[in-house]
């Protein structure tokens, strides 16, 4: 099947996404809650305790409602489809269509994920009302910030393909998908940015995780602490990581495709 029909495919989950308008207006509510009670919680700790880790409470405060707003983006998990169909048995159907499933997946998560960065507009917009916001740096800055989102998106998508592709086996991915977005969500950054934790060999293998390339890259590189100098060096981890996980899910998935167990029959 030639490209254009995955572009339809995308094209189609921007729209049906776009249907669910309640689901829009409350993601964007949700957002605006948690910027103001992160903040008042960071302001209340800068005040107290004073700088920490080289980071002032203005660029704490823009990480905050960054990392909020690569939820939105990262919160998009097309792969949950592929669990559903292996457990209900309609995989077997996709297989036997003229598409490679995987990318009837991504194509259907870009569209998601369109319509997401969609919200990310009018969060971003009243959340300016609420703290202030820093720029980026520079404009190389900010292109450097775009491509290391698009990385960590990628990145994103292969390991929820990867725990979707294990229901193969399985037949129930839901445990293993809470322990790993705890493990994403407290090693990543999103949470506490990685400079927090304590310096040394921790630290390091903290910054240099396939996690770190979905939150800490992107949002360092806004906020300043990583220099122009190093851009090549960090979008340079995150594209490792998009290639180990690739390539792992690409393999899991063939060997998966050739291993169908369908419940129920």
């Amino acid at each position: 099947m030639r490209l254009e029909a995955y572009v339809e495919f995308a094209k189609r989950a921007f729209s049906r996404e776009g249907t669910y308008r309640f689901q829009v207006f409350s993601r964007v509510g949700s957002v605006l809650l948690r910027v103001f009670l992160l903040a008042t919680l960071w302001t209340n700790l800068y005040r107290a305790n004073g700088e920490q880790a080289g980071i002032p409470l203005h660029s704490m405060l823009t990480y905050v409602v960054l990392a909020l707003l690569l939820d939105i983006v990262y919160g998009v998990n097309g792969a949950y489809v592929v669990r559903e169909k292996i457990r209900e048995g309609t995989i077997a159907i996709d297989f036997m269509r003229p598409i490679s499933v995987p990318l009837y997946v991504f194509s259907d998560t870009l569209g998601q994920t369109g319509f997401a960065l969609l919200q990310c507009v009018p969060a971003l917009v009243l959340s300016a009302f609420l703290v202030h916001l820093d720029g980026p740096p520079s404009v190389l800055a900010f292109v450097a910030f775009v491509a290391a989102v698009a990385i960590g998106f990628v990145v994103n998508y292969f390991i929820d393909m990867i725990m979707a592709t294990m229901t193969f086996w399985t037949m129930e991915i839901f445990g293993i998908q809470i322990m790993v977005q705890f493990i994403a969500s407290l090693l990543s950054g999103s949470l506490v940015p990685l400079y927090f934790f304590p310096q040394g060999a921790i630290q390091q293998i903290l910054l240099n995780s396939p996690f770190a390339t979905l939150y800490n890259v992107p949002l360092s590189i806004w906020i300043g602490k990583i220099e122009p100098a190093q851009y090549a060096a960090a979008l340079g981890l995150q594209l490792f990581w998009a290639t180990v996980f690739g390539s792992f899910a690409v393999w899991l998935w063939s060997v998966g495709e050739r291993k169908v167990v369908i419940q129920g029959g």
